[in-house]
């Protein structure tokens, strides 16, 4: 030291001692904090949560009817409907959603299946801005027993892919089954569907939260039976109202009604009304 500090007195040579040990103290990183990083201000908020791997989510809801592409699943009447989520932060992703129906059994006392049973999986990614994209596969399995003799089961294979962009999405449903839902020979049958979804304000009050408008078009197409073929719509509101979505929409299609009504009467693909209430979680 001395060599370093050629001090003539003690008390010199302690100030630069002190001072030296003031320095060596400045530069010691706190704990948890990595060396040539200063340590955070007082008050600074703490640094935000790694994104989890895998997210679940869920959902279960009551509709006065089930409405599947502006045709009624339920001849009219309630339905039970929820679903489960699993995705990962990479953008894979698995679910799984059910819904009572009675279409397939509507005068039909031979079919017992009261159940559609939705399996699917795919990949989301984001694009350039706000674009977005999701491709993937779904399975519609409706459980139970179906008579023989030529009758066609309505399990269904769809490929999907589809574009966001903020509040829009198109999609597009491509059937790799020849039994798509039921209509023989139909492989190649195919649904497009246009979809806004605009939040109109984010939260009304301290009971009412975001308001979102809801608007649809979309076609579909079967292979080989082009009398089936028609477009539907759906215009709608929801709102987030003590921690649930409670919605009304209004949908239609110009199907031929004598196509699309059932054994009692009622014209399935006729303007439907459906309100709802659902919980995610």
């Amino acid at each position: 030291m001395p060599s370093l500090f050629p001090l003539r007195s003690s008390f010199a040579l302690g100030a630069a001692v002190a001072l030296m040990s003031g320095a060596v103290l400045a530069q010691t990183p706190t704990p948890g904090t990595a060396p040539g990083t200063a340590p955070p201000a007082a008050g600074a908020p703490a640094p935000a949560a790694p994104e989890p791997n895998y997210t679940f989510t869920g959902n279960v809801g009551i509709y006065s009817q089930y409405v599947f592409r502006g045709v009624s699943q339920t001849n009219e009447k309630p339905a039970l409907q929820g679903g489960l989520d699993l995705a990962h932060k990479s953008g894979l992703y698995v679910g799984t959603w059910g819904s009572n129906i009675s279409w397939l059994s509507d005068g039909n006392p031979n079919v017992s299946s009261s159940l559609e049973w939705d399996i699917y999986g795919g990949y989301k990614g984001t694009l350039y801005g706000d674009f977005g994209y999701d491709v993937g596969l779904l399975y519609y399995y409706y459980p139970g027993t179906f008579p023989g003799g030529g009758y066609t089961k309505p399990n269904t294979l769809e490929g999907y892919a589809g574009l966001t962009w903020k509040f829009l999405s198109v999609k597009y449903s491509y059937s790799l089954d020849s039994k798509t839902f039921g209509v023989p020979n139909s492989r190649g049958s195919d649904y497009i569907d246009l979809t806004a979804n605009y939040d109109l304000v984010d939260k009304v009050n301290d009971y009412i939260g975001k308001v979102t408008l809801t608007g649809h078009v979309g076609h579909q197409r079967y292979k080989h039976s082009n009398a089936l073929n028609y477009t539907d719509w759906k215009v709608g509101a929801s709102a987030e109202v003590l921690g649930v979505t409670a919605g009304l929409f209004v949908t239609g299609t110009d199907a031929n009604d004598s196509l699309y009504t059932n054994a009692f009467g009622k014209r399935i693909a006729d303007t439907q009304v459906v309100g709802f209430v659902q919980k995610t979680f």
